[in-house]
């Protein structure tokens, strides 16, 4: 009984841990952010169970009758496109929600996009600073600038047509020489890392149009 919180893929079909897929199988209901997108995962493992959606633009009109489920005692499982749901993925609402009524809550380790990108960029893992998407537009150069000054490692998610207005809007506050490793399409076909400083990862990027997801760790000096 209660709800399960379970890491799905963030491309490779191959990183879905037997746990996951069990878990998925035997639960009464799995909340997903896109049916479509999950359907192609969970017809790969032969999983039946009855999906409904659960996204940023319905969550808070779902939360009720979801919380009334688990009160009943049923098996909820809760699943993101890809990696690990509360995560720059919905989860948080409901999570807070169920503890709030005492419901079980179980969240499953698994895969997501930060961990891989920040050990094999070869910059300081021991301490750093998981930002997720920068503010759009209101407050977003203030934002880089308070992260400017934290002595960590910085770690942001982007989007490819967003990636290399982003490098050059950082330029001014992290200076040209800050280090960056950014990886793009992690465990896919055509994952590959960029390691080299700001202004040569804008150079870069530049002259080769971003294609995929990307993830930029900057270095804290």
């Amino acid at each position: 009984m209660g709800l399960y919180v379970v890491p799905t893929p963030i491309g490779n079909l191959e990183d879905f841990t037997h746990r996951a897929q069990r878990y998925l199988k035997e639960a009464d209901l799995i909340l997903a952010e896109d049916t479509r997108t999950s359907a192609t995962l969970l017809q790969h493992y032969e999983i039946q169970t009855p999906m409904q959606s659960f996204h940023m633009h319905n969550e808070h009109i779902k939360l009720d009758s979801i919380l009334a489920l688990l009160k009943e005692g049923q098996r909820i499982a809760l699943i993101s496109d890809a990696g690990t749901p509360g995560i720059s993925d919905p989860g948080f609402l409901l999570v807070r929600a169920a503890l709030k009524e005492n419901l079980e809550v179980s969240c499953l380790p698994g895969a997501t996009a930060l961990i891989p990108a920040l050990v094999q960029s070869g910059l300081p893992s021991d301490r750093f600073f998981f930002q997720g998407f920068l503010p759009p537009k209101k407050g977003r150069q203030k934002k880089l600038e308070e992260l400017a000054q934290l002595p960590v490692t910085l770690i942001l998610y982007e989007s490819p047509h967003k990636l290399v207005k982003t490098l050059m809007q950082m330029e001014p506050f992290f200076g040209p020489n800050r280090a960056v490793s950014i990886g793009r399409e992690l465990t896919k076909k055509f994952e590959d890392t960029f390691r080299g400083t700001l202004t040569q990862a804008i150079e870069f990027y530049s002259q080769q149009p971003p294609r995929g997801e990307f993830v930029v760790c900057i270095a804290s000096e």
